[in-house]
């Protein structure tokens, strides 16, 4: 299987994560390709007319994307493990949802300040996305004690939304008013499948 990446992507380490716990990481050939907004690679809209990574190539020919997509690929190729089943599915499921939201608000921001001329910036508009950020870090907060002894889609994605915030977003500083979480990410992130990934 081949999987298009980028290390820095919090999409992308969740899928390795996942794969890593499902000992599939040794069948994956990984392709650096960046997702960039502003020079779309013709050739890799081809496979994912999107552009965005990460994207998995079977090894039929099946492309998969994007990561809640591919994890549940690679779920049903292990046989299960992290997915879930019956009422711990869905938990995970809205868990999972609610970190992808995260990251995807975190992501509005560096865009919107890293990619967007500092004369054409919308300050409400970024304000608005980090809202929804501060929103999840509260929600997750008040469930931090059901995140432990637990590795499934739900605590992987919610780890790699923290851990995306941590190297984008620093000035959050969601640890500071939100202990449980911090003391659940900061074992979670000794779990060797984790420390796989971790971003240089």
């Amino acid at each position: 299987m081949k999987l298009h990446h980028s290390p820095s992507s919090p999409f992308a380490r969740k899928v390795m994560i996942v794969a890593h716990l499902l000992g599939l990481a040794d069948r994956l050939e990984l392709i650096r390709t960046p997702g960039d907004l502003t020079r779309r690679d013709p050739d890799f809209r081809r496979i994912n007319p999107s552009g965005q990574i990460p994207v998995l190539i079977a090894d039929d020919g099946t492309v998969v994307f994007d990561s809640p997509v591919i994890c549940a690929y690679l779920d049903m190729v292990a046989g299960g493990g992290v997915i879930g089943t019956g009422d711990d599915l869905w938990r995970n499921q809205r868990q999972a949802a609610l970190a992808d939201t995260m990251v995807d608000a975190a992501l509005q921001c560096r865009y919107e300040t890293a990619l967007r001329p500092e004369a054409l910036r919308w300050p409400a508009w970024i304000e608005a996305w980090r809202s929804k950020i501060v929103d999840g870090l509260d929600c997750l907060e008040t469930e931090a004690e059901g995140l432990r002894q637990r590795m499934d889609i739900g605590t992987i994605s919610v780890f790699c939304a923290l851990a995306y915030l941590d190297f984008r977003l620093g000035d959050l500083a969601w640890r500071d008013t939100r202990p449980g979480l911090a003391v659940w990410f900061d074992a979670f992130a000794a779990h060797p499948a984790v420390a796989a990934t971790a971003i240089d």
